[in-house]
């Protein structure tokens, strides 16, 4: 251990790498960290001597991490996290809290959560600031790098979660797989739909590289049978809206389909195989648990999410 080097290095220099890596930006961070650009500048000027690395360099008009920089991401953000439980001695009180979060989710489940969710913690915390990102922008990645507190999403239960081992996942609730189409397709008026039909149309699917294949979709290929798929979106409102205007099926959850206006006027149809297991999952980084902050968020979160599809339930 070299600990004279180490001994030039401080969480000033830290702090400055986590927010850089975040904004990927000097203009940005100073203002995240309420310094000025120079400021950072020179900060960062110093941990590049220490490092021996440009960490972050210009490409055309943007600033690119080096991989150094990006595989101290996470180690720098576990070092923050742990400082800060060591230096928080009073309980956390979200009526004081001047700090920010940031949570990513589909539009889907921005539609059903988030809008009650954010008023819910304003009033309890009115000095906060709430980011949420979509889902496909920031992805688990995020998690790990800690540009993310939390992700929340719908996801087949069969589906392996990824590998980064300190990643937590916590079902909310369980749901079901439904098919959605046009009141005027041609399955529209059947009671049920079988397989057959089912694979006779063609599907719009939801893109999620962070995610692996659906047991359904892993059953049909050992049945040498697929989906003929032709469009693939990010999230259920736009695959809804392609519905309205075509013969295309659509699989999606059944609690989003009950109360999303894009869903309205689609017809519902039971899944003709097994789909397997859908859940709801609240998904973090093991390190983020030792901030009493994010503690409290994600007790919010719990409490809130369960309570409203509870609710939900009962309409």
């Amino acid at each position: 251990m070299d600990l004279a080097k180490l001994s030039h290095i401080s969480m000033k220099h830290l702090i400055t790498l986590h927010v850089m890596l975040d904004t990927l930006s000097v203009t940005a961070s100073a203002e995240r960290l309420c310094l000025s650009p120079s400021s950072v500048s020179k900060t960062l000027s110093q941990l590049r001597l220490s490092l021996d690395d440009e960490l972050f360099y210009r490409h055309g008009n943007k600033l690119v991490a080096t991989p150094l920089a990006r595989r101290l991401g996470p180690s720098v953000h576990q070092i923050i996290n742990d400082m800060n439980q060591l230096v928080t001695q009073e309980a956390f009180n979200p009526a004081e809290y001047k700090g920010r979060f940031s949570l990513a989710m589909r539009e889907s489940t921005f539609e059903l959560l988030a809008a009650k969710f954010m008023a819910h913690v304003l009033t309890l915390a009115p000095n906060i600031r709430l980011d949420i990102f979509a889902k496909d922008s920031v992805g688990f990645e995020g998690l790990v790098k800690g540009n993310l507190d939390f992700i929340l999403l719908p996801h087949d239960r069969s589906q392996p979660p990824i590998s980064q081992q300190q990643l937590v996942w916590e079902t909310l609730l369980n749901d079901e797989m439904v098919c959605l189409m046009n009141p005027e397709h041609p399955l529209a008026s059947q009671a049920q739909i079988s397989i057959d039909d089912y694979l006779s149309f063609s599907h719009i699917s939801i893109s999620d590289s962070d995610l692996n294949t659906p047991f359904f979709e892993m059953q049909l290929a050992q049945q040498s049978r697929n989906r003929a798929v032709p469009i693939s979106v990010a999230d259920f409102g736009s695959a809804a809206l392609l519905c309205h205007h075509s013969e295309l099926l659509f699989t999606c959850s059944r609690r989003w389909a009950e109360t999303a206006f894009q869903a309205q006027g689609l017809v519902t149809k039971t899944m003709p195989l097994d789909y397997g297991e859908v859940a709801y999952s609240l998904v973090w980084h093991k390190q983020s648990m030792n901030d009493p902050a994010l503690r409290w968020l994600y007790q919010q979160l719990l409490e809130f999410t369960r309570m409203e599809f509870t609710r939900m339930e009962f309409q």
